[in-house]
């Protein structure tokens, strides 16, 4: 089963990076994405499994090529696990008509706003060096309260440690064509990050 393989970077000079990928990428799309992460208020009730990672919902608004805008509410449910200084993520996801109404319904299942966060950037997609997988998605965000960063996926064709490995080694080479050191990759989610700045609305 196929697995999203992921890392991200705080980077200092966005322009710089930015003009970097132009050239070995395809530019997709400008994007804004609002999310807010549910999880239950009592995790050990009976009768009712909820994952541990919660749920995420995302409302996401992009202009792609033609400055067509697109607007979209995506609901995910992620297991992650890190892999050295790589996010090896099983995700479940599908979308909505109505995030209102499907946080009122997470609501009645006893489910809280833990968590918001906003971010707003650029995407591209990237060939790999084998040129017979998925392309890497590429961003550059912007991440409210926290600052600017890089992330780069892609998706390995199951989490076997040498899927796992080459997909790191694809994720890590991009990196050092983009000028991004090591030293910068940040391990921790961005819910970690933002656990002791973000107040509820």
């Amino acid at each position: 089963m196929p697995v999203e393989i992921e890392l991200k970077a705080w980077i200092d000079d966005y322009e710089q990076v930015k003009k970097r990928l132009f050239p070995v990428g395809r530019y997709v799309r400008s994007f804004e994405k609002t999310d807010t992460y549910w999880l239950p208020i009592h995790e050990d009730t009976p009768g009712l499994s909820i994952p541990h990672s919660g749920i995420r919902i995302r409302r996401e608004r992009s202009v792609g090529d033609g400055d067509v805008e697109h607007k979209s509410v995506l609901v995910t449910q992620k297991k992650k696990k890190l892999s050295g200084k790589i996010e090896v993520n099983d995700e479940r996801e599908f979308t909505v008509s109505d995030a209102d109404l499907f946080e009122d319904l997470l609501c009645d299942l006893g489910l809280f706003k833990a968590m918001y966060k906003k971010k707003s950037g650029w995407e591209w997609q990237i060939p790999t060096s084998a040129g017979d997988r998925q392309p890497v998605n590429a961003e550059i965000s912007l991440v409210k309260d926290l600052g600017w960063f890089l992330e780069l996926e892609l998706f390995a064709k199951d989490d076997s440690e040498q899927s796992v490995e080459e997909s790191r080694k694809e994720l890590f080479s991009l990196l050092a064509r983009l000028r991004v050191p090591e030293e910068q990759i940040e391990v921790r989610s961005y819910s970690v990050l933002l656990q002791d700045r973000w107040k509820p609305k």
